[in-house]
Order: structure tokens, then sequence, then C-alpha cells
């Protein structure tokens, strides 16, 4: 079976690399925005290539292209702040005909809707600057309600004003709430508005015709997706180079650019200070070059001003998630970097110090990434690096260091290599199947481990979060599925789907034009009992308090994300049944009382706070204790957690910091978790030898 990589988001790449700065470009005339010849033929390949390899199969009627014309609006305008009421009804009249059209590559409808959304861009953006030139008063009891695909286009260009009015006020008094003078505030919120129309003018054919394209593939399903000619040769180039940047995945969501997830390894993660969910505001070259706004800039454009070459410094103002809409806006300064493989390598450390279990270790390794090290396998080299490689290696070090159990720490390792995933888990189990893989065709294909023997038959438990998607969901799966050890913590992410890279033009022989590519969803992951790791996740044994505050998360938060689904489970051998009750009861009691688990639940509490909050108040007084009330929750929380382990608090925002102690902090905080879920291994290991618990938990 060919080697499978999987949850690998396109931007991914763009923002580790190094590159040369573009040239800024020009204002593109609306005569140029027209459907081509060759756009044409790249639409009716997709069309083809998509009813005939895609895993999910959709017809293309008037429902779905109804569909289509929606979701392609809502790439535009997702608040609906720019269309009115009778735009939307005459692109509606004017797609009737639209599957039709589809199928014919026919594509002037798109081209359409672009050309008025232009206009009313121009019309918001002169608009919004004349409110700039007047006053705001923030003593007025009103509020600002966050739009959103569910809010009633406006029916007037004077209800569309009173909008604009109210985020236009919002717009200024956060930058207000975040210490910016009024000067600032206006010549901050003027260059962002300026810059929104400015870039819209910027789009030429080729990024309408891609816009439109990965509305029409995201109907079908969220990882499928049009790669334009330039989009592919960006790719490309990015996939030569060394991997050199910040280390972070973005996305966009709403006109703000935020931090899906950082990488192992990354200047991001290494600074403790960029967290999924973050919003980036703006983004600033070297130790003083000026901050420039980056709301309602497209990614691809935040994503040029971050990347640059090794050893540069890129400055990021971020939004942090749990702080809501103002305050505690943080810059962070970032010396991109080559990212290393040993900076995502495996690492281990021991737990010995268990208040419930005096004298027992338990070892853990962390495993940040499911890697392989192929350009050194595909040359020859012996002794490559990979993450089965190096945990076999730590195992055995640990094992030397007398370990009673051991915890494999997953949270926010977000996949990498299957054959990784697959031989990892053949450490811990004798040969048998790993995970099931069926493609669009229907056909299934079992992935197994086939090397005889473990490298480890002690007991086992697995830690996983939400950010734990992919190969961390096929592993923990398995281990769970044939009972080998515990699974602890939150759902996983529900990444479930395979995805491949399609070059369009080996479906057009002789074609001299470049049709682009498609990223196709064509298989997906099924456990080896059956159920799908898609959208459910991986369900822990044990779940974390910080679990029930959960929103929707991951693939469970995506539009026209495949169900979850099962198939007939395969021929595998159970190690053992587990009965994990006792063992549940005993860490809710501890957590219920622990200070670190006090303080992450507030976390998760407020993260959800602030994802349900609908509208805010535009009066200062409000807003300012608000914000306050809310950082100063997270704050006590964090200080009383830190000065029950005896440490004193350390301000990550002072001038002077103390890097080691705030490193130290950091780590503390990261192993809160990890040290609960070390002591229900050990409760289990505990129970075991009074011969009243889970055997089968414990050993292989």
């Amino acid at each position: 079976m060919k080697q499978r990589l999987f949850r690998f988001p396109l931007l991914l790449v763009a923002l580790l690399i190094a590159t040369t700065t573009l040239a800024a470009p020009s204002s593109v005339p609306l005569s140029e925005l027209f459907p081509t010849p060759t756009q044409t033929k790249a639409a009716i390949v997709i069309n083809k290539v998509l009813e005939r390899y895609h895993y999910r199969k959709v017809a293309l009627d008037r429902d779905f292209a109804a569909s289509v014309l929606e979701r392609y609006l809502k790439a535009l305008d997702p608040s609906r702040t720019f269309f009115l009421a009778r735009d939307v009804e005459r692109f509606q009249n004017g797609a009737r005909q639209l599957d039709e059209s589809l199928r014919r590559g026919e594509l002037d409808i798109a081209f359409d809707i672009f050309r008025v959304y232009r206009m009313r861009v121009d019309e918001r953006v002169a608009y919004a600057l004349k409110l700039l030139d007047g006053r705001f008063e923030f003593d007025t009891a009103e509020t600002f309600t966050f739009e959103s695909d569910e809010t009633p286009w406006a029916r007037s260009a004077a209800e569309l004003d009173e909008r604009w009015r109210k985020r236009v006020k919002h717009d200024y008094l956060s930058l207000r709430l975040a210490d910016k003078s009024d000067d600032e505030v206006r010549d901050r919120l003027r260059k962002r508005y300026e810059g929104l129309a400015r870039r819209i003018h910027q789009f030429k054919g080729e990024d309408v015709f891609q816009s439109f394209m990965n509305a029409y593939t995201e109907t079908i399903e969220p990882h499928t997706s049009y790669m334009s000619p330039s989009t592919s040769e960006n790719f490309d180039i990015s996939m030569k180079l060394s991997l050199e940047g910040i280390g972070a995945v973005l996305r966009s969501d709403n006109e703000y650019t935020i931090v899906q997830s950082t990488v192992p390894g990354g200047p991001a993660r290494e600074s403790g200070q960029i967290h999924t969910g973050d919003q980036i505001l703006g983004v600033a070259q070297g130790l003083d070059g000026p901050m420039e706004d980056v709301v309602g800039w497209r990614l691809e454009d935040v994503v040029d001003k971050i990347r640059g070459p090794k050893g540069s410094v890129v400055r990021l103002q971020i939004q942090p998630k749990t702080s809501g809409s103002s305050k505690p806006v943080r810059e962070v300064a970032l010396v991109r970097n080559e990212i290393k493989l040993e900076d995502q390598a495996a690492k281990s450390y021991v737990v010995d110090d268990l208040a419930n279990a005096p004298g027992l270790k338990v070892g853990v390794i962390e495993i940040p990434a499911f890697y392989r090290d192929f350009e050194a396998e595909g040359n020859g080299t012996a002794d490559f690096r990979s993450t089965t490689r190096d945990v076999r290696r730590l195992i055995n070090d640990l094992v030397m260091r007398g370990i009673d159990g051991l915890l494999i720490d997953l949270r926010s390792n977000g996949g990498g290599s299957l054959a990784e995933a697959t031989s990892l888990t053949g450490l811990f189990i004798d040969v048998g199947p790993v995970v099931q893989v069926k493609d669009a065709f229907g056909k299934v294909e079992l992935e197994a481990d086939r090397d005889p023997g473990v490298a480890y038959n002690g007991p086992l438990a697995v830690l996983v979060d939400r950010e734990s998607a992919s190969a961390s969901e096929i592993f923990a799966a398995a281990i769970q599925d044939y009972g080998r050890g515990l699974v602890i913590g939150e759902p996983t992410f529900g990444k479930g789907t395979v995805q491949t890279l399609i070059d369009l033009n080996r479906y057009v022989p002789g074609e001299k034009s470049d049709l682009g590519r498609l990223r196709l969803t064509m298989a997906e992951f099924f456990r080896i009992s059956g159920g799908s790791t898609q959208l459910r996740g991986v369900e822990p044994d044990i779940r974390f308090p910080s679990a029930e505050y959960m929103s929707e998360h991951g693939e469970r938060s995506l539009d026209n994300a495949l169900p979850w689904t099962q198939i007939d489970p395969a021929g595998f051998k159970k190690v053992g049944e587990l009965r994990f009750d006792a063992l549940a009861r005993r860490s809710a009691e501890r957590v219920s009382k622990d200070e670190g688990f006090k303080m992450l639940t507030e976390r998760s509490r407020l993260v959800r706070e602030v994802e349900e909050q609908k509208r805010v108040s535009l009066r200062e007084s409000e807003r300012r204790a608000e914000d306050e009330r809310r950082n100063q929750r997270f704050k006590d929380d964090q200080e009383r957690f830190l000065r029950a382990r005896g440490l004193t608090p350390v301000d990550e925002e002072a001038d002077q910091v103390d890097e080691e102690a705030l490193e130290k902090q950091r780590e503390v905080i990261a192993r809160i978790e990890a040290e609960e879920a070390a002591r229900i291994l050990a409760d289990g290991i505990l129970m075991q030898r009074t011969d009243n618990g889970p055997r089968a938990v414990m050993r292989n």
C-alpha cells in the first residue's frame, strides 16, 4: 500500500518556508474579470474527477448547485455586511440553471457576483472612512452583534449603513481598549479599510475562479480544494525548500486570521505565547518595524507578511483566544528559524513523586508528531529518524530506569505518517491489524503490524486532547480496541479522511495550458472494531473535566464534514477487557480538589464563553469592566495554582522576565494533565497487584 500523509493544510508549508518578497500587485481592471477558455476546461475536468473519484458521491442537481452559490456568497461576505438582499435575489435568479452551467464549465455567474462584490466593497469602505472623520460616543447603551451567515441580508442601504456604523464603532472601541490613542486608532482603521478595498481590487480572474471552485468542492466536503496554477507553483516551491519560518498553520475566519495549530519545534510553539485559536491582528518586520494591521486581509497576504528567511525577526500582535474582544492584546517577537526533525522528535521524562502511589515510577513519552525522515530512508541511510525508532529507544531507556508503567502523550499531535502510526502500535501489540482504509470504490485495505513481538508489555496509557488528530487517533483507537491500555483526556479531533493531490492536466492529454490541481478526499479510516475515527474522533475511557466545555471543535465544527459511519470489524484478538470505572471515580475525586485542573477547567469555560458570545456592549465602561473581570479570573486561577506548587508566578508581559522561571512555569502547567494520567495509571497498577483491578489494562 502506498505511504499516506494526512491532515496537511495547504498553507502549512507556506508559513514554514523562506521566500523572497513579491512586488505589490496593481489593481485589476474589471474588463479582465471574466472566465477564460482554460478555466472552462478546468471546471469540466474538476466535475468529472469529483464525480468519479471523490469518496462522497453527490449528485450535481439544483439543490446542490444552490448550496454552491450559498457557500460562494459566504466565502465572499461571511458577515453579510456587503451584499444587499436584492443582490442576492438577483444572483439566485441568475443561478437557476447553475447545475447545468457547472456541467458545461460555464462560470459567468461566479464572475458576475464577484464584480458586484467589488463594487459593494468600494461603497462600504467609502462609508466606513466617512464615519472615521466623525466623533464616537462610548457612553451610550447599545450593543454590537457579531454578524454571521445566519444574519438576514440587509434590505436597504440604510440598514447596511447602520450595521457598519456599529461595526466601525466596535473596531474603534476595541483598539481604544488596547490603549491606542484616538489618532492611532483612526490611522490604523483607515489603513485597514483602505487595505480591504485595495486587496479586493487585486483579485485576478484566476483568484475568482479558485474561490468559486473551492466553494464548489467544499460544498461536497471540507478537505477537498482546488489549487490554481500559481497556487500550485507556490506549493511546489514550498515543498522543495527547507522548513524555515515561525512554524504555524493559519486559517481565515470572518476577516480574522486564526492560529489553527503550531508546529512542534517551531518558534511559535517554542515561544509559549501563541496558541490554537489566537487571532493575529498585526504583523511587523524586525525589532522596530511598524506594526501593520492585517484584519480583513486575505489569508495568503497575511502568510506573505509572516514568512521570511531564517534568522530574521517578525513581530505579531496577538489577541489570545481566552481574552475576548480587547485586552490583553500582546506583541510576540519571533526569530524565524529552520524547523529541524530532531525538534519534533519524541522526548521522555519520569514521574516518580506520585502521592497516590509512593515509590512507583511512570515513564512519559511525549510524541508531538508522527515523523519519518523519508529523504534519509530513500538515500539508504540505515539509521534514519522515525517516531517508532525513537520511541523504541526511549522505552528501553525508561525500562532501564525502572519504570512501573508507561504513558504515551499525544496531546496536540496533529498526525503525520500512517506507516509510523502502524509501526508504533506494533511496539505494544503482537502482529495484527491496526487500521482499515476504505476507498471511494468501496474497497477496504488493512494496515497491519507484521513484526512479531513487542517492545513493551507493561502497564500502558495514552493521553489525548481535542487537537490529537489523524495518526494520533489511529494509534489511540488501536490501543483502545485491543484493550491494551487506557485512553485518557478529551475526545480527539475527528479527522478520519485521506487526501491526495491530483494534477488536472493528466486527464486532458496534450493540453498546453496549466489547469491546476485538486486536493481530493479519496478514502476514510476505520478502526479495527469497525467504527470510523471520522467526526467523533476517539472517545477517551476516562474524560478530563475540560472536555465538558468543548463546543463544536475539530472536524465537528466543519461544514459538510463526512458523517461517522462503520464497516465490518477486522479480524483481531483483544488482549483483554478494560474495566476503568473505579479508576475514573478516584481520578474525579482528585481532580475536583486539584488547583491545576480548576485552572484548566476555568480556561475551557472562558474559551467557550468567548466563542458563544453573540454581542458585546459599545459602552466603554461596560466593556472595560467585562474584560477586566475575565482577565482577572484567568490570572487569579493561574496564580493560585502556581503558588500551590510552590512557584512564584511570572508575568509574561513584564518588561523584565526571568526566562528560566517562565520556562519552568510553562512546563508545570503543561504537565498538569500528564501527571494526573500518570496517577490514574498508577492506581491501575496497584489495583492489579491486589488482584482487584483491570488486569488487561496493565499487561499484554
